[in-house]
């Protein structure tokens, strides 16, 4: 039986990100056991890619405990694969990490501190909530963490909000997963989705014992974004509206052989309108937005209900959902 719970990491900027460096730096001055397998290269929008097939190096990189300046008494192991971020959460998950690192389970799984924000539709893009949706899927509790700004000032508040929602989460999970690797597939738990039949309303605390048990199993994960300019609040918030405009970026007409034109992906500008409890607002605000999402499409049979995913709206005086708590 292990002693103490470690924090499964990843990211998509890549092993040697600031935003990563920050976090691991932050997570270990804190004395948190942490088990790195991040992507070698920054694998950033690329979702849920992965690479079927193909063999994929994994890197030890304990160099970088010295580098870093990291307290190896407290529990820490680097690694770096040549894949995307949800390689990184298969291999760990599926084996790989029972390979090097025979024995150890992580309790959780946290991906970040990405550059740059993950707010409304950026949860179908991003490589950091990808691997945090990957471990759900594997039965894993995950927290995807973003700084809502693509410059490195201010990142220590976005890391500090990040690790405040991490230690809270290890406090409130067992040492070893309930779920990894699903085991047991319970289509019938109390916490998931009867669709296509419907569902009375639930008693609150009724409520927040299934969300808790949905994070516990992978249902439901959490996304935090932390804006530079971070109060030091949290908002419990959902996904928020915004419209990237004008994306299509166009390339001179000089080009040679069969090459017909040239574009750039690239938004000129955002459009963000005002969505109750929606993470745009919140962060535009000054606060850390703490979503609440499912892992699983709606008409999936370990997909949470609408009517359950209200209550995950609730806030307690911290900010933190209401249901983030024993």
């Amino acid at each position: 039986m292990m002693s103490k719970k470690w924090v499964l990491l990843t990211n998509d900027d890549g092993i040697e990100a600031p935003g990563f460096e920050m976090l691991v730096k932050s997570l270990n001055l804190r004395g948190i056991a942490i088990i790195a397998f991040a992507p070698s290269n920054n694998k950033s929008s690329c979702i849920m890619q992965i690479n079927l097939g193909k063999a994929m190096d994994l890197h030890n990189r304990d160099d970088l405990i010295s580098k870093w300046n990291l307290d190896d008494s407290a529990g820490c192991h680097l690694f770096s694969l040549d894949g995307t971020p949800c390689d990184t959460m298969i291999v760990a998950l599926d084996g790989g990490l029972e390979k090097v690192l025979p024995g150890i389970v992580p309790s959780l799984v946290v991906s970040g501190v990405n550059l740059g924000p993950n707010l409304s539709q950026d949860s179908y893009h991003s490589g950091t909530m990808g691997a945090a949706r990957e471990a759900g899927l594997y039965g894993m509790p995950a927290i995807a963490c973003s700084f809502t700004s693509f410059e490195l000032e201010g990142m220590e508040r976005g890391i500090e909000g990040s690790v405040q929602l991490v230690e809270r989460a290890l406090e409130l999970l067992p040492t070893v997963p309930q779920n990894l690797c699903r085991p047991h597939i319970d289509a019938d738990a109390f916490h998931v989705s009867k669709w296509p039949d419907q569902v009375g309303a639930r008693n609150t605390k009724d409520a927040m014992k299934m969300l808790l048990h949905a994070f516990h199993h992978g249902e439901l994960m959490l996304n935090i974004n932390v804006p530079p300019t971070w109060n030091g609040d949290f908002q419990t918030t959902r996904l928020g509206m915004r419209w990237y405009r004008d994306a299509v970026q166009f390339g001179d007409d000089d080009h040679d052989g069969t090459v017909e034109a040239r574009f750039t992906i690239g938004a000129a500008y955002i459009d963000t309108e005002s969505v109750p409890k929606g993470d745009c607002d919140s962060v535009a605000n000054d606060f850390a937005s703490i979503s609440s999402l499912a892992n699983w499409p709606q008409t999936h049979p370990l997909a949470l209900d609408d009517e359950l995913l209200s209550h995950a709206l609730k806030q307690g005086t911290d900010g933190f959902p209401l249901w983030f708590r024993d």
